[in-house]
């Protein structure tokens, strides 16, 4: 202990935590849980009574982790009683003293009660929005409009999250630190987000959104966080679920094909088989999950016209067809060695294959002139493992605890590119390899201890993290477009050690919240000296990046709460990467070595009412960053090529407005309604681009006023029989250089308990009305253009789960 004591001096620091006076009553509190599983019950209610005549004294709840506090009790006999949905009532004599200002009546275990389970029905839903308005909670199989898909689809439906072009955007913003279990991974990436629109959402259960997080969690991401929790067991004996969801897409043309090309995808398929087990005996808690999800999808089916100051005009079109298959899984073990210590030891897997089909013509301004086809087959397979040991020692007293983890991760991108490039004049077959891999280790120490009003967390964690990436480029003998100087090897190395410290203060009326996390980051990029263009680069900061909330609770439901953090969205490595990608023959993509990190300030107020059927919830934010990053688009010749470099644009800022009301109408009908208005500004600014040779560019001050709005409406109907619709209204928005036009969708999906609540059937439809198309203006130094995209967005899914 002495040596906790001692750690827990040195992180003091890392905010100013300052004195209470002490209260004279005395304060009792406890953990509630779960008997079989010691999984903390929220929400439980707890009252305290006269022993001689069961009188009512005081009552409450626990919070998020099963805590509960009388923080005003006075010394008597007293009869404690715990009572909550689905277990035992708990009853026990209580005595409280007056030697001591602070009672700790350990953990209380409440026993299911599995006659009373057998006929409750749960209709309710937990609310979404926290009591401290910090972070939004979705069960996934609450959405029941998507069920059957991606975590991406999935996350579409919920208040306060947008997908663009495949990124999931918090609030205008696509800063956003995607985590599974906490955790980064090479799943969902450790800088930018990657890879949610294949993760299947039958391996979840539930999506967390966490706009202002605390200086326990890295600093990265300016938007927030979102926490996907896969689904796992702990029941005793063996149990389990599987599921199989089967779908069809791209059920008709929305627009025809450019002349001259393959045809695109119809009635793609999808098929989606998931597997869960655990086995839980006494100590030990084995579980494995895997998930396979084949889907074939028209990725892209974007049409673009281009216009150059000197009058040219071209027609073109780029049509994507994907073959994908994404394999996960994730075994482990949990071994509860004693009441105070625990070890878990767990894997993940996951194998990516995708093969993009693609044809882009390009035509004249009256289409009557083909100029060029560019046909290419994109072979990719992105590998990703990571191994878990994750030791707990738990103190005494509840939620006193140590925590220490350790991650291994090794993901490898294998890439081979094809493609022919056929001219009036001429044909060529060119390609190249990309092969990058990545090795990831964490380690970190995390230390709670509850204190009489409130508990103090601090930690450390050691990231070493290195990419060497080897890109080569097989030019044809004539003609050939690749930069053949431009390729080679590359690799990149980043060390980030973290220490961070954080205390919370509540009394009856007001909760506080102070944090800092201090963190240092060396990141070197090492480029291979016969680049063409690009040098060796990189950076170091030694950064502080506070946190603050105070919450006042003005009764039991009204609730005030303002935050502050400051955060960084650090370059990723595709943002550095110097390679030209030539995924579009004549928007070509290179990342920037010499891109820094982009610092930011965020502001919220927010304001929460619960009603007996409902609660309203409001928050008004601002976000002031420095150093935002960015891809330039630019052209540096006559050969209408036009480059997209990343840079840092300068300053920007977004101010907005976002509210939630969840009401239940009736017994059989509730909505849930989310508005989201915001200010996007992104100020004037010039930069100088290296590739592909030096050049200048400026863009003028861009603003808008932008938001959504999004209507759930979750129907019960009889026979165990559940429906919900869905409408999303996205308003016209700012992107780099340019706005995007408003789009909509409606998602309609249904489904049906059976074998006793143990099978359920479901039946959805995405983008019912097919309206969901992706309009663009974008404007260059010396051209414009507009695009449509006509993807994939309608698809229709049926499946089936049972749990055992």
């Amino acid at each position: 202990m002495t040596k906790i004591n001692q750690f827990i001096i040195i992180f003091l620091f890392l905010g100013p935590i300052g004195v209470f006076a002490q209260k004279s009553s005395i304060s009792v509190s406890g953990t509630i849980k779960d008997k079989v599983s010691k999984e903390t019950l929220p929400f439980v209610n707890v009252v305290l009574k006269k022993h001689t005549d069961s009188t009512f004294v005081s009552g409450t709840i626990s919070n998020d982790n099963g805590l509960f506090t009388f923080s005003d009790a006075k010394p008597n006999d007293y009869l404690l009683e715990v009572s909550y949905i689905g277990y035992k009532k708990y009853s026990s004599p209580v005595f409280i003293g007056s030697n001591s200002e602070f009672i700790d009546l350990g953990t209380i275990l409440l026993e299911e009660d599995f006659e009373q389970l057998n006929e409750v029905v749960v209709t309710a839903q937990q609310d979404a929005v926290t009591g401290t308005m910090d972070k939004k909670t979705y069960s996934v199989e609450d959405n029941v409009s998507q069920s059957g898909g991606s975590v991406l689809q999935s996350m579409q439906n919920l208040p306060g999250v947008t997908i663009q072009e495949g990124q999931v955007q918090l609030r205008g913003s696509d800063q956003v630190m995607v985590l599974i279990d906490g955790k980064q991974t090479a799943v969902t990436g450790f800088g930018n987000q990657n890879g949610l629109d294949n993760i299947p959402a039958s391996a979840i259960q539930k999506i967390e959104i966490i706009n202002n997080p605390s200086a326990k969690y890295d600093a990265n991401g300016n938007a927030g966080i979102i926490n996907i929790v896969m689904k796992k067991e702990v029941q005793q004996g063996f149990n389990g679920k599987v599921g199989l969801t089967t779908g069809l897409g791209a059920l008709w043309i929305r627009k025809e094909n450019l002349p001259t090309i393959r045809p695109q995808y119809r009635n793609t398929p999808k098929i989606n088989p998931s597997i869960a087990l655990n086995y839980r005996k006494k100590k030990i808690n084995f579980f494995v999950q895997a998930d396979n999800l084949y889907t074939e999808t028209l990725n892209k089916n974007e049409f673009v016209t281009r216009t150059y100051n000197d009058g040219t005009v071209i027609n073109q079109q780029m049509k994507r067809n994907r073959n994908t298959n994404f394999f996960s899984s994730k075994a482990g073990m949990d071994w509860f060695i004693n009441d105070y210590n625990s070890l878990t030891v767990s894997g993940l897997f996951s194998q990516e294959s995708i093969q993009d089909y693609g044809d882009q013509p390009f035509f004249n301004d009256g289409l009557n002139e083909r100029l060029r086809l560019w046909q290419f087959l994109e072979d990719e397979v992105l590998t990703a493992a990571m191994a878990s040991l994750s030791y707990q020692h738990k103190f005494q007293q509840p939620g006193h605890k140590l925590n220490i983890g350790f991650n291994y991760t090794f993901d490898r991108e294998d890439e081979k590119y094809f493609f022919t490039n056929i001219r009036p004049s001429f044909t060529s077959k060119e390609s190249f390899f990309l092969i990058a891999d990545q090795t990831v280790t964490d380690f970190t120490v995390d230390y709670t201890k509850p204190l009489k009003h409130g508990f103090l967390e601090t930690g450390f964690k050691f990231r070493r993290r290195t990419i060497p990436t080897n890109m080569q480029f097989n030019p044809s003998e004539s003609n050939s477009v690749l930069d053949t100087g431009a390729d080679g090897l590359a690799t990149y190395k980043e060390s980030i050690p973290a220490v961070y410290g954080n205390y919370i203060y509540e009394v009856k009326k007001l909760e506080a919240e102070i944090g800092l996390r201090v963190e240092y980051v060396d990141l070197q990029y090492n480029v291979d000296p016969n680049h063409n263009t690009y040098k060796s680069d990189g950076y170091n900061y030694f950064q502080p990046f506070p946190n603050a909330r105070l919450t006042y609770k003005v009764n039991d439901r009204n609730k005030l709460s303002a935050f502050y953090n400051r955060r960084v969205d650090r370059p990723d490595e595709v943002d550095i990467r110097i390679f030209p990608k030539y995924d579009d023959a004549e928007i070509i993509k290179v990342g920037n070595p010499s891109l820094r990190p982009q610092f930011t300030n965020s502001f919220e107020l927010g304001y929460k009412n619960d009603w007996n059927k409902g609660y309203f919830y409001g928050a008004a934010y601002h976000r002031i960053s420095d150093g935002t990053i960015t891809r330039v688009a630019t052209t540096v010749d006559t050969t209408n090529l036009i480059y997209n470099i990343s840079q840092n644009a300068g300053k920007s800022n977004n101010t907005g407005v976002e509210v939630v009301i969840s009401q239940e109408l009736s017994d059989k009908i509730n909505i849930n309604l989310n508005l989201n208005g915001y200010y996007n500004q992104i100020d004037a600014f010039t930069v100088i681009n290296q590739y592909p040779v030096e050049n200048t560019f400026t863009a003028e001050q861009q603003e808008i006023y932008s938001g959504n709005i999004k209507l759930n409406t979750n129907f019960i109907f009889g026979k165990n029989i559940e429906a919900q619709l869905t409408a999303i209204y996205l308003s016209p928005d700012i992107i780099p250089q340019g706005t995007i036009d408003s789009r909509f969708s409606l998602d309609l999906g249904i489904k049906r308990g059976v074998q006793k609540g143990k099978g359920e059937l479901f039946l959805n439809a995405t983008d019912l009305l097919n309206t969901m198309v992706i309009q663009k203006k974008i404007n260059g130094n010396n051209f414009s253009y507009t695009s449509k995209d006509y993807y994939e967005t309608q698809v229709i899914r049926i499946g089936y789960n049972y749990k055992f």
